[in-house]
């Protein structure tokens, strides 16, 4: 493996900014900052570009295995490689579901082999797995999915006795996907009585409300307290959510986080005329208040890390009615871009990009050695030009799916390289075969 050195550029790191260089050696950072000498290794000029750490998404559906008609490892890893996104963390929602140890050491056997990024994967819960949970290995995988009170599959837990258990015996964090099942139902039956089949894609969040929302997060956050349980809650999506959480303690010793996706400081309910069930998702896009609260939140550190949900459905698929395009929609190649854009707004400062993007997500799971830029650390960098706009078209997508909810988007800000334990594997649109590693974690 070849040495590299990052000329010139602005290396963002831990809240602060300083103009540089970084060496790379084997698959680690060397050093970083001042002149270092080039001699024996390969150059790429960063100047005019920031050196970012790599984006860690906690949140993403690769649909392998049984769901590849709409997304696969390999595909989905590639595009976030070309988004800068370095390392993900994917969900037990494939068929079979990865609910037991097995299940889930095969999804890594897939990715060891045929992934561009880094690799960890959740393991789900049913209402009579808790014996595999018990025997989780903490340090190889990321955590434990529970879909709190909303049906997917076999995933859904809904016997509060087995609820209250995995909460107890849980040996690691639990990540939860929190909507009240009755409470959509209930929504449900009363938008079909107005519109029958025909209900149009902006009843979305009036049918996955703020009230489903609010009344399954408190509930974990309940049982979390009750049990001392390590909880991360995914994808806040409502004003009313964001007060359940607290900024009173460093992220390190905080026993109950939560995250921010993309799309929901993205877009508003106002897109759903436009986009209908292209930005369909679960929980719903909702109003420009949530969105902009979800922002205060974020900002205020009461949210903790920023990821997409990436969950790629095909594109006829998405053209069916309301009632059966399902929900979900591909957002890893663009994530790191979005936020730069909102950045060119004057919305985020780029320190607080990496911090929630990169740093978050590496200190709430305890991943060694990545989401900084740090000596001895995995090189892991994303480097991008803040000032270069693009217009997000379908056909440059990497997805399987071959769409994006963007198409039609203006963004300023892209990623120009991606390096992956210290190798060069994206550069301007030129890929080379990555060495993805598997995520450890200190615990």
């Amino acid at each position: 493996m070849s040495n590299i050195i990052i000329k010139n550029s602005q290396i963002v790191n831990e809240g602060i900014i300083i103009e540089g260089d970084l060496l790379i050696k084997n698959n680690r950072i060397e050093k970083i900052g001042g002149i270092i000498d080039s001699k024996n290794a390969v150059e790429i000029d960063g100047s005019h570009l920031h050196t970012l750490p790599g984006v860690i998404d906690d949140q993403v559906h690769f649909r392998e295995p049984g769901l590849t008609h709409k997304a696969n490892i390999e595909s989905e890893s590639k595009a976030a490689i070309s988004g800068g996104v370095t390392s993900f963390m994917e969900m037990p929602n494939t068929v079979p579901a990865a609910i037991t140890n097995k299940l889930l050491e095969e999804k890594y056997k897939i990715a060891g082999s045929i992934s561009w990024a880094n690799y960890s994967f959740f393991l789900g819960t049913s209402n009579d797995n808790l014996e595999e949970i018990k025997k989780v290995d903490v340090k190889n995988i990321c955590g434990v999915k529970i879909f709190m009170g909303s049906s997917t599959g076999d995933l859904l837990v809904d016997d509060p006795e087995a609820l209250e258990a995995v909460f107890k015996e849980c040996p690691t964090i639990i990540a939860t996907h929190c909507e009240d099942e009755s409470t959509i139902k209930k929504n449900l039956e009363s938008a079909k009585e107005r519109y029958g089949d025909e209900i149009p894609p902006f009843y979305h969040p009036i049918i996955r409300n703020a009230e489903g929302c609010y009344l399954s997060s408190s509930f974990a956050i309940s049982l979390a307290k009750k049990h001392n349980t390590r909880l991360h809650i995914l994808h806040i999506s409502t004003a009313i959510e964001v007060d359940l959480f607290e900024n009173t303690l460093p992220l390190s010793q905080k026993r109950i986080t939560s995250e921010a996706c993309v799309h929901h400081l993205y877009f508003n309910d106002t897109f759903y005329p436009k986009k209908g069930n292209l930005i369909k998702c679960n929980p719903a896009i909702k109003s420009e208040s949530d969105r902009i609260k979800i922002w205060d939140g974020l900002l205020s550190d009461k949210i903790d890390i920023i990821a997409t949900d990436h969950a790629p459905h095909t594109w006829n698929e998405k053209q069916l009615p309301y009632t059966k395009a399902p929900a979900g929609l591909p957002l890893i190649q663009h994530a790191l871009p979005i936020m730069l854009n909102f950045y060119n707004q004057g919305k985020i400062s780029i320190e607080k990009i990496a911090e929630k993007m990169s740093h978050a997500p590496a200190v709430c799971f305890k991943i060694e050695n990545r989401g900084f830029i740090k000596e001895g650390f995995f090189a892991d960098l994303a480097l991008v030009d803040v000032n270069r706009s693009q217009t997000i078209q379908n056909n440059q997508v990497f997805y399987k799916c071959g769409w994006t909810p963007l198409a039609g988007e203006s963004l300023k800000g892209t990623v120009e390289h991606t390096i992956l334990n210290g190798q060069h594997v994206f550069n301007r649109g030129v890929f080379k075969k990555s060495n993805a590693m598997r995520l450890s974690f200190d615990r």
